[in-house]
């Protein structure tokens, strides 16, 4: 059997016969094939072929419906036919790539004729033409169904060959459109077209496939791979050719030049060829390789150099500079800085025409990073900044014991360097995995132990550097807050103890001893049981040591005074609660009263074996190798305001910056002390941030009780009394005024708490106290402190006892006038107090405001107001506040005491001006003398700085330039409140301020007040952005933070509102992932690490939105960074109260304080 059918061999069978045929190639038989028809159909069509040069052109003259019409068809052919089709269809709905393969059967007929006119083209002559066509039209009109005949398979054709159907269509009347089979379908390869000017025409292709796939992509991010790598690349640099020096000139946008499609040649007709084809197509040739290259790369580089070249050219620039000058460590850091640009680009050593596709690995950037700076320690083997900058790198690659390892060689070679320690406390003090507190507080003892040998010259291999003794005091303070946030608190208060005895209360026998031979005397004196700082009848080391030598102390009895008891078995209040709860409320309750150190009493006969918790001693083995030396007096008073405010005194110091951020742990920066009633006179507290001895609880709950418990109070007062004997004179006084703003700050608690019978309790004991104080001797002529007293009376609602005692302290002044800050400063207070019972401005120039305002401008007698003004006192006063301003201004202070001084009485006196103007003439006035005020501060500030070759502007008027600006704010939030004004001079004095102090925590709660009423947010997110770039201080993280908080609390309270359906014109557009990534950078940045307030407002977010897992893998991540924090715990036995044991067992293995043991709770439960 042949392989095809229709030219098999007369000896053979046909196809369709299966007599001789072989089962093996049956799949190769065609049972519809007669061989006689396709004889007939080749004989047919190669006589058209013949006849084609002598006749008229080709007319088509049959269609598909008439040949179907006239002529029968075998049953096999309809069949085979029908299959054809359902196979047709399969392939277009199920595989339409693969349409090439199998066509309709109309193309596979026509096909097969072009085989046969190819085959046999010379075919009989014309006596057999008739007998041909009617055995054709009679049997074949199927196989010749296909309407085509294709003209390139014709050999001899004529000029215009063409055909004709006249046979009308049936189906033209029953469909819209022609039968899609019959419509020649292609694929179109991009929009363009042949022949079109790309700039001046173009083409809409229309084509509901192209739309389904544009409507189907979604459009790409700023965050997917390819628009990532886009943005990562730096744009080519422009440049002015015409006038490079003028800078600002106009830059003109490059055009491609066109050819004008009208200018056509012969080889160019339509004008679509661009100049080198048609160079080409006119046999010229094309320019050479090199040429084009050149001229591309100026067409596409022409305005600048090549980003590479630049890269290039900053590397030689680096390189340069450490070859040339090795001992510069700042071009070496520039050089390591620079790695992270190099990395962003592309590569500069990649080979020409090279696309070389680099993963933007972290770990290849800290590579070079490292072996720079390993050349740079090779060139400066004694510089620590290089060798603290390779730590930080290799804290990427290498193992906290190997790294701890490394920290140990760099402090051996540098034991004089106090800023090294520092980090290297922080260091060991943030790794989770080596952490316990026993290490660190030893470690704190072996660093100030070194740096007291240092101190003494004891260590002779290495010298004192300047600063030592301050950063040794800030390290001490450091410890004490160390201790305190991981819940030692007695351990805390101990250190303090002991070191303010061993500096203020010093033997003159061993002031010229060493200072670890110092301690060795101070031993037996702690271990004595004598009283300490802060306890009944302390006397000191001092009076110890001269009573020693004449034979001990006289035993006295004691005063038995009332304990206050403490009822253990009523710890637990309510035993249906929790266990987790039940547990936080009796560590609270313990924190609160147990933070002094447990001390066996020797009047009632107790033993160290009598204490219940034994956490509660402390040791000299935990203290001794703390203790330092202080001999600067500044110092020393530095000391004692840090002990104070360590207890929750209020006072005008503040901790040293190497550790505010590690300390600052309570959420209550962010609370205005009356502010919002009261803006002229709101108190700030300076201890925001700060959770002072036995006030910890959780974030959720923060139960803070005013003052402390009875024990706690009473140690408070002892304190005071051993610092006024300590301190006659002035510092006498300003212990006075601590312990009064101490007082007053419990008042103003009992005020935001609205706790009236606590009120009135704490105000008793307040004035109580202010009177004992005001009757000292030094005290009485303490304007100071009159100035409390009244503000004190006012604070507890007694205005007119208030006022009698303002002028009872004016009157007894004298007639210092304006040249005296008290004076001012008791007169501003007054006056803000008098204004802020003022609904509104009229008739203000005739209130008693004036009247204080005027008579301290005449420096004479002062006189009670009598309910008038004499506008002529009105205008002697203003005159006068002029002058004296203009005086103060042009002064030129000498000593650090007279700069100090200089700016309180500026503050005051500018206060009292601008009120005074406020009220006579209006709030443009008063804002017009803070303006002249803040410039001519920072001119006169700048000018010394540039003199003096000194920072003195930073460091001499910053106290003066914020506390005037204060006084601004102030001014313009009270009249927002009592007029209509508009909030842009307010926004603008803030930002200003808060530009130039980012710290000022006043300021920015005024700032995130106003914020909050404003329905668009995006100015107030672009200063924050701005201010947090430019500033390392935590402070507008925190607060942008708040800002975002506060938004989307007051949206879902809008949403939330049970008064029917409100449409909130305020929507929430993502501000949960702002927050989020508001936190992620604040905890990436070098302050916020290891902060732990930063990590529990990031908690107490995350567990707000219910996110539990999240909030537990982020309780770890905190963990990891600030170990030392008990907070973190206490909020995560809140949030996760189903691993309670877990967090105390953790707790536990990192040994901090823990007041209440599981087992101890356990019995507690049963009993």
């Amino acid at each position: 059997m042949a392989l095809f059918p229709a030219f098999a061999e007369p000896g053979e069978p046909p196809a369709g016969g299966t007599g001789g045929a072989s089962k093996d190639l049956d799949w190769l038989s065609n049972p519809s094939f007669s061989t006689e028809d396709a004889l007939l159909l080749h004989q047919r069509t190669t006589e058209v072929a013949n006849l084609i040069p002598e006749k008229s052109p080709l007319i088509r003259t049959t269609s598909r419906s008439e040949l179907s019409g006239e002529s029968d068809t075998d049953e096999s052919l309809k069949q085979s036919s029908k299959k054809r089709k359902k196979k047709k269809k399969k392939h277009h709905y199920y595989k339409k790539t693969k349409k090439k393969t199998k066509g309709d059967s109309s193309s596979s007929e026509s096909d097969l004729d072009t085989k046969h006119i190819k085959d046999k083209a010379s075919g009989s002559g014309r006596n057999r033409q008739k007998e041909a066509a009617a055995n054709l039209d009679k049997k074949t009109s199927n196989l010749t169904g296909s309407r085509f005949i294709w003209l390139d398979d014709i050999q001899a054709l004529t000029a215009e060959t063409f055909r004709i159907d006249k046979k009308p269509d049936p189906a033209n009347w029953a469909y819209k459109s022609l039968y899609r089979g019959d419509i020649a379908r292609y694929k179109r390869r991009g929009e363009s077209c042949l022949g079109l000017d790309a700039k001046k025409q173009c083409i809409t292709w229309d084509s509901s496939a192209s739309k389904k796939k544009q409507l189907q992509r979604r459009p790409d991010r700023y965050f997917t791979k390819d628009n990532v790598k886009m943005l990562n690349i730096d744009g080519i640099p422009v440049c002015n050719k015409s006038s490079p020096s003028d800078s600002t000139a106009f830059i003109p946008v490059l055009q491609v030049e066109i050819d004008d499609p009208s200018d056509t040649t012969e080889v160019n007709p339509l004008g679509i060829y661009d100049p080198s084809v048609t160079e080409w197509l006119q046999g010229k040739g094309c320019k050479s390789a090199d040429h084009e290259s050149v001229n591309t790369q100026q067409t596409n580089q022409d305005p600048g150099i090549s980003i590479s070249s630049i890269l290039m050219a900053k590397v030689e620039e680096h390189n340069k500079k450490v070859r040339e000058n090795p001992r510069d460590i700042n071009a070496w850091m520039e050089f390591v800085s620079f790695q992270d640009e190099l990395m962003r680009g592309p590569s500069p050593y990649a080979s020409k025409g090279e696309q070389e596709v680099r993963r933007k690995s972290l770990k290849l950037i800290l590579e070079k990073k490292l072996a720079i700076l390993e050349r740079a320690i090779e060139s400066n083997p004694s510089n620590v900044d290089l060798k603290l900058a390779r730590l930080k790198i290799c804290t990427e690659f290498w193992e906290p014991p190997s790294l701890i390892k490394e920290w140990q060689k760099l402090i051996f070679l540098h034991p004089n360097n106090p800023e090294l320690w520092k980090k290297y406390l922080l260091f060991c003090q943030s790794q989770f995995t080596t952490f316990s507190v026993s290490k660190i507080n030893s470690l704190y003892g072996k660093c100030l132990t070194t740096l007291a040998a240092v101190q003494d010259g004891s260590m002779v291999s290495h010298p004192l550097l300047p600063g030592t003794e301050e950063a040794m005091l800030a390290i001490f303070i450091q410890q004490c807050h160390f201790l305190r946030q991981a819940g030692h608190s007695e351990k805390a208060v101990s250190l303090f103890q002991a070191l303010i005895d061993f500096t203020f209360f010093k033997p003159d026998s061993v002031k010229d001893l060493p200072t670890r031979g110092q301690v060795e005397f101070f031993e037996p004196f702690w271990d004595s049981g004598e009283p300490r700082i802060g306890e009944k009848g302390a006397r000191g080391w001092k009076a110890w040591m001269h009573q020693q030598e004449k034979g001990g102390w006289i035993a006295l009895k004691p005063d038995d005074d009332d304990d206050e008891e403490i009822d253990e078995d009523q710890e637990i209040k309510d035993k249906t609660l929790p266990k987790w709860h039940i547990w936080l409320d009796i560590e609270y309750s313990r924190e609160a009263r147990h933070w002094l150190p447990w001390r066996p009493d020797k009047t009632k006969k107790e033993t160290e074996e009598d204490c219940e918790d034994p956490e509660r001693q402390v040791l000299f083995d935990d203290l001794g190798p703390s203790l330092i030396r202080l001999s600067s007096l500044d110092l020393q008073h530095q000391l004692l305001y840090s002990f104070l405010q360590f207890l929750g005194v209020p006072c005008t110091s503040k901790l040293f910056p190497s550790n505010l951020y590690i300390a600052m742990d309570e959420n209550n920066i962010f609370d205005s002390v009356l502010s919002d009633e009261k803006p002229l006179t709101s108190v700030d507290c300076p201890l925001s941030g700060f959770n002072s001895i036995g006030h910890m609880d959780t974030m959720l709950r923060r139960r803070h009780h005013i003052g402390h418990y009875k024990e706690g109070e009473e140690f408070i007062q002892n304190v005071f009394h051993v610092l006024f004997q300590l301190f006659p004179g002035k510092e006498k006084s300003n212990l006075s005024l601590c312990w009064l703003q101490y007082e007053i700050f419990k008042v103003v608690q009992c005020l935001q708490t609205k706790k009236k019978k606590k009120l009135k309790a704490q105000g008793r004991k307040s004035k109580k106290l202010a009177k004992n104080l005001l009757k000292a001797p030094d005290n009485r002529n303490h304007l100071s402190l009159w100035k409390l007293y009244a503000y004190l009376e006012w604070l507890l609602g007694n205005t007119d006892d208030a006022r009698k005692v303002f002028d009872t302290a004016l009157c007894t002044a004298g007639t210092g006038g304006l040249k005296s800050p008290q004076l001012c400063s008791l007169s501003l207070l007054y006056a803000q107090l008098e204004v802020e019972l003022l609904e509104s401005l009229e008739g203000a120039a005739m209130s008693r405001a004036v009247h204080v305002l005027t008579k301290v401008a005449e420096n004479g007698p002062y006189i009670p107001y009598s309910g008038q003004v004499l506008p002529v006192n009105i205008l002697k006063a203003r005159k006068t506040y002029e002058h004296a301003l203009q005086d103060h201004l042009s002064k030129t202070p000498v000593s650090d005491k007279d700069q100090v001084s200089a700016a309180n009485q500026l503050v005051n006196l500018v206060g009292c001006y601008a009120l005074f103007q406020y009220l006579t003439v209006g709030i443009d006035a008063a804002v017009l003398i803070y303006a002249q005020t803040l410039e001519k501060l920072e001119a006169s500030g700048l000018q010394k700085c540039e003199n003096t070759g000194e920072n003195f502007g930073v460091q001499n008027f910053p106290t003066a330039l914020e506390a005037v600006t204060v006084l601004h704010t102030n001014l313009l939030r009270f009249h927002m409140k009592i007029s209509v004004y508009p909030l842009n001079p307010l926004r603008e004095a803030l930002t200003e301020a808060l530009k130039r102090y980012p710290s000022n925590q006043s300021l920015w709660r005024s700032y995130i007040n106003i914020q909050r009423k404003s329905h668009c947010a995006s100015k107030a997110r672009r200063f924050f952005d701005g201010v947090t770039r430019s500033t390392n201080s935590l402070e507008p993280w925190l607060f942008a933070i708040q800002a975002e908080q506060m938004r989307k609390n007051l949206i879902e309270k809008v949403q939330r509102a049970g008064v029917g359906e409100i449409h909130s014109t305020i929507p929430e557009t993502g501000l949960t992932n702002r927050i989020v990534a508001l936190f992620e950078h604040a905890v990436q940045s070098e302050n916020g690490t290891h902060c732990p307030l930063l990590w529990r407002m990031y908690l107490n977010f995350l567990a707000s939105l219910g996110e539990k897992e999240k909030c537990k893998g982020l309780f770890y991540k905190a963990l990891q960074n600030c170990p030392w924090a008990k907070v973190l715990y206490l909020d995560a036995v809140e949030y996760f109260p189903d691993h309670l044991q877990e967090t105390l067992d953790l707790m536990t293995e990192k040994e901090l304080r823990l007041r209440v043991p599981m087992e101890e709770l356990d019995l507690l439960l049963e009993v």
